[in-house]
């Protein structure tokens, strides 16, 4: 696991080593530069030693230092391409390096090369033969890339903050791109914050050519779900089951290797447990290390739960119980290191987390993905609601409705029935399409509008999320949801959340859920064997039967949360006159802040990524 940069055009060497030092933190065992002043490429790389560690220095380059790479990630079927790649002539000089396969990959299938991987991924590799630049992103998008293509310029990072390093690039707020985040809670590829600087899709890859200085794009994966037009058989269902079950364990037995300690992430949900048992049939317990973090807020807490599981497993585990209004005063530092606004508090207490169990290993698993994969979230169980709600209340009573859940008591607790309630009604009366990002979104279109003092067109403000509603292949609503929070949320929000608490310490984090034969499987199941009668993960929880305690199969799902709402009672307003927020009306923003202070509404989400944009660097 590493971090990349890189630029072609203006600029020089003292450039490229200051947008490679700003991701130090993503490689501290070592860095290693590239620069060619005759085509003007310059690459740069921090190295985070995992696997091969003798033998990882990059950029890497094949015998004729024609095709080299720089490469942030880990591919789990290295092994088996290498002896493919070696049946087919290839003669590899370090011992079991997943990053010499990127290059001999690259000389084999040439940009057909990510459809060969599994794995997470992001690499540049300069092809110097055909005077080009191949970037690539996994099929999900666990390690982020992002670009920049102006006049004299293509340049590419792991992280904003890499490219804000470079002199040429002079970065401008980008207020439709503001206007995304307060709809969604997070920004959809490719949006930033800037007008000059996006993001690769996950499953995306880019050629820019150097002679021509012109990029082309090509998405090579997407998830999409195969509709399943018939009842399944009972018998089936156990098959799929057992199917399931071996397809997770052979997925967290690929991502078990590695050459310095690693530890696993428990949560006491169902998928973090199902990781951690799974672990127990690929080593001896004695050499598994679990971390927990616990909260002395009852409605937060799950360690007694994560506490529980690694007794079962007999893993060595550390719990570390946390005083939330300590974890206030990070907020500021977390969220100004992260180039990109956040709008997922929970990167607070992920972050928490993963320091915690980065003083013990290099490495971790987590059970990111489960709820994406198997119609874990709580949308799913509104579904229904919502299609029996707009059928039987009229739109005068609905928004009688919506005055009576404004006016009900306001919980701080995680996930409150108030909380939810007023937040499905918000999305309930719009059409099925809008259904799911108005509910997760910070704030509904009329209050995007307000906020930004213009009339903003729905369909444009959700286009994304639109896209994916109309062009699914199922008509099944659970489906086309499931296409929602794969492709956006888990994408843009779960696992950019995931990826900065956790490359933020120097910690590798993996998802067996997103193992690529895993998903193929996952998809091509019928929508009825994971969710029915409000009840999801159905198939994921037979599979799991025998192996996880039954309180841990049947619980409801908590959520990693924090006391946002409380806390935001306690905080000082930001400044009203932050020059990056110019296309916001800031009083509207600050009588929000006032609201939710005293009570009279819970604008907890809105005010978080106001403060997130409020930390976001400008240069």
């Amino acid at each position: 696991m590493c971090g990349i940069a890189g630029f072609i055009g203006a600029g020089d060497e003292t450039d490229i080593r200051k947008m490679t030092a700003a991701i130090e933190h993503r490689g501290p065992d070592g860095e290693g530069y590239f620069v060619d002043e005759i085509n003007r490429v310059f690459l740069g790389h921090r190295l985070l030693s995992v696997i091969d560690i003798s033998d990882g220095a990059q950029p890497m380059w094949n015998r004729s230092h024609s095709i080299g790479v720089i490469f942030n990630g880990e591919i789990y079927n290295h092994r088996n391409l290498r002896s493919e790649l070696e049946s087919l002539g290839h003669q590899f000089t370090t011992d079991h390096s997943d990053t010499e396969v990127l290059v001999h990959g690259y000389e084999q299938w040439g940009e057909n090369l990510p459809e060969h991987l599994n794995g997470m991924f992001a690499f540049a590799i300069y092809d110097r033969r055909n005077h080009q630049i191949f970037l690539s992103r996994d099929r999900f998008g666990e390690k982020p890339l992002f670009f920049t293509d102006q006049p004299g310029l293509f340049a590419f990072a792991s992280e904003i903050n890499s490219l804000l390093c470079h002199s040429a690039l002079a970065p401008n707020i980008n207020p439709v791109a503001l206007q995304k985040f307060f709809a969604f809670g997070f920004l959809p590829a490719p949006w930033t914050p800037y007008k000059n600087i996006f993001k690769l899709h996950a499953g995306q890859s880019l050629t820019y050519r150097l002679k021509e200085m012109r990029l082309t794009k090509k998405r090579y994966w997407k998830f999409k779900i195969e509709p399943f037009e018939r009842k399944p058989s009972l018998a089936e269902e156990k098959d799929w089951a057992q199917e399931l079950r071996h397809l997770l364990s052979q997925a967290v037995h690929r991502r078990l290797e590695s050459d310095v300690p690693l530890g696993f992430l428990l949560s006491g949900g169902i998928d973090s447990s199902a990781i951690l048992a799974l672990a127990a049939e690929h080593m001896d317990a004695e050499r598994i290390e679990s971390f927990t973090i616990g909260f002395t807020e009852p409605s937060f807490d799950e360690s007694g739960f994560a506490s529980s599981m690694a007794q079962r497993v007999g893993s060595n585990h550390h719990l570390e119980i946390c005083d939330f209004d300590a974890a206030m005063t990070l907020i500021p530092s977390i969220l100004a290191k992260q180039g990109e606004p956040i709008g997922d508090s929970s990167i607070i207490p992920s972050h928490m987390v993963c320091e915690f169990a980065r003083r013990n290993v290099t490495v971790a698993l987590s059970g990111d993905g489960g709820d994406e994969l198997f119609a874990g979230y709580d949308p799913f169980k509104a579904l229904a609601l919502a299609q029996w709600y707009q059928r039987l209340v009229p739109k005068k009573l609905h928004n009688a409705v919506c005055l009576l859940a404004a006016r009900m008591p306001k919980s701080d607790a995680n996930m409150s029935l108030d909380f939810k309630l007023r937040r499905s009604l918000r999305g309930v009366y719009f059409r099925p399409a809008l259904w799911n990002p108005v509910w997760m979104g910070a704030l509904g279109p009329d209050d995007i509008s307000d906020l930004f003092s213009e009339h903003l067109d729905v369909d444009e403000l959700y286009s994304e999320a639109i896209e994916l509603w109309d062009n699914c292949a199922s008509d099944n609503h659970i489906d086309r949801t499931m296409e929602f929070f794969t492709n956006l949320y888990l994408s843009d929000d779960i696992l950019v959340k995931s990826d900065r608490a956790s490359m933020g310490v120097s910690l590798e984090l993996r998802t067996p859920f997103l193992d690529i034969d895993l998903v193929n499987f996952a998809r091509r199941l019928p929508a009825s064997v994971k969710f029915a009668k409000g009840e999801g993960k159905l198939i994921l929880k037979k599979a799991l039967e025998g192996i996880l305690p039954d309180d841990i199969i049947r619980r409801r799902k908590k959520g990693f949360g924090i006391p946002l709402s409380r806390w935001l009672k306690n905080m000082p307003i930001p400044p009203l006159d932050d020059p990056k927020l110019q296309s916001m009306d800031m009083s509207w923003l600050a009588d929000k802040w006032h609201r939710h202070a005293t009570g009279k509404t819970d604008e907890r989400h809105a005010l978080w990524c106001w403060l997130a944009l409020h930390h976001m660097p400008l240069t």
